[in-house]
């Protein structure tokens, strides 16, 4: 009878931690309170220090194993009024968008979609594209940008070509996920 008792308030403790966890499995959050924006990232990831980065990157992630899956968040200067629909729709600022990362000519870029989001009165928008090296290794990206407080947030996630149909989901998650205060 002790037994039964134990064993049943074991499983009554197990169900309600479980249920006191998150509801997305596979990822971890990041918050920056200083830049204010937060965002999930893949388990298994650690923070890197990139010599030679731009001062406007703010943080960047890699995969543990898969050394060539990575994030970055870059903040940049706009003007203090500016809105991301001033900018343009997503359409056209994702083309200059990836004029900006297409500017190596050995580089080959496919836009494949853009799209507008709302959360929390901000608007967001998210981009998917490829990008063929000089190599030919193909990466896949997904990148969500936003506007607030003078400042533009360009979240970026990628990996291999070959890795995507793996990583597709928890990726258009970690994007999606992006916000900024």
């Amino acid at each position: 009878m002790l037994r039964l008792l134990i064993t049943l308030c074991l499983i009554s403790l197990t169900t309600l931690i479980s249920s006191c966890s998150a509801g997305i499995s596979g990822v971890q959050s990041y918050v920056n309170p200083s830049a204010g924006y937060e965002f999930l990232y893949p388990n298994g990831w650690i923070p890197v220090t990139v010599s030679g980065a731009s001062s406007n990157v703010s943080v960047v992630y890699r995969d543990l194993v898969e050394r060539s899956e990575n994030l970055s968040v870059i903040v940049s200067d706009v003007p203090a009024e500016e809105t991301l629909e001033d900018l343009g729709t997503p359409t056209e600022v994702g083309y200059r968008f990836f004029k900006a990362v297409n500017d190596d000519r050995d580089r080959e870029t496919e836009f494949i979609s853009a799209e507008s989001r709302q959360r929390d009165d901000q608007t967001y928008y998210i981009f998917e594209y490829e990008v063929t090296l000089p190599n030919d290794v193909i990466r896949h990206n997904v990148s969500s940008v936003a506007v607030s407080r003078g400042q533009l947030f360009t979240f970026n996630i990628s990996t291999s070509e070959q890795r995507w149909s793996n990583v597709q989901e928890t990726f258009e998650i970690a994007a999606r996920s992006f916000t900024v205060r």
